[in-house]
């Protein structure tokens, strides 16, 4: 970032307009680093879970050895319904990977965009700060005394147009020749 030079030092003011952006991003990006810390704690819980499943489908199969068919359909459930648990986490989380992956994008794109219009603004401002300088640097400029009186005012203070017309007030109607209404 480029800051206009000023007398002493940089314009404060752009300055601090920086810094507030730059605290904005980093609010926007703490909360993209928060929401990606819950899904890994998401699935380290889904882990867990499966791993436990899977402690009691090893247990049952040893509880059981020789067991009737019934317990061993018993555990192949019990192994397809971790199998099930397990599939669905896995598709969760690529979700979740996928969604943080276009949130990042968008967000890049819009602080891409955001850099854009404020350089464009910048830019804007620069050059018609120096087309006014150009055309204040053609003015002739005189120092005039401060008693110097206006020219709307007459050597007593009032307007010329009341002086000349007589009364406070012309009517908008019938205007009187010569007078001018505005």
């Amino acid at each position: 970032m480029r800051f206009s030079v000023v007398d002493s030092g940089y314009d404060c003011r752009q300055v601090d307009s920086w810094l507030d952006e730059l605290g904005v991003r980093l609010t926007r990006l703490a909360a993209r680093a928060e929401a990606a810390a819950g899904t890994g704690r998401e699935w380290d819980q889904i882990r867990q879970e499966a791993t436990l499943l899977r402690g009691l489908v090893d247990r049952s199969g040893l509880a059981t050895g020789g067991a009737p068919a019934s317990a061993r359909r018993d555990v192949s459930v019990l192994e397809r319904e971790a199998a099930e648990i397990l599939a669905r986490a896995r598709g969760e989380l690529d979700a979740a990977r996928e969604e943080a992956r276009q949130v990042r994008e968008r967000v890049y794109a819009e602080a891409v965009r955001a850099r854009r219009e404020f350089e464009a603004a910048l830019h804007e401002r620069r050059r018609r700060e120096a087309r006014a300088d150009r055309i204040l640097a053609g003015v002739p400029t005189a120092v005039v005394p401060a008693e110097t009186p206006t020219a709307a005012a007459s050597a007593g203070g009032v307007p010329a147009t009341r002086i000349a017309t007589g009364t406070s007030e012309v009517s908008v109607e019938r205007p009187e020749p010569g007078t001018r209404v505005a």
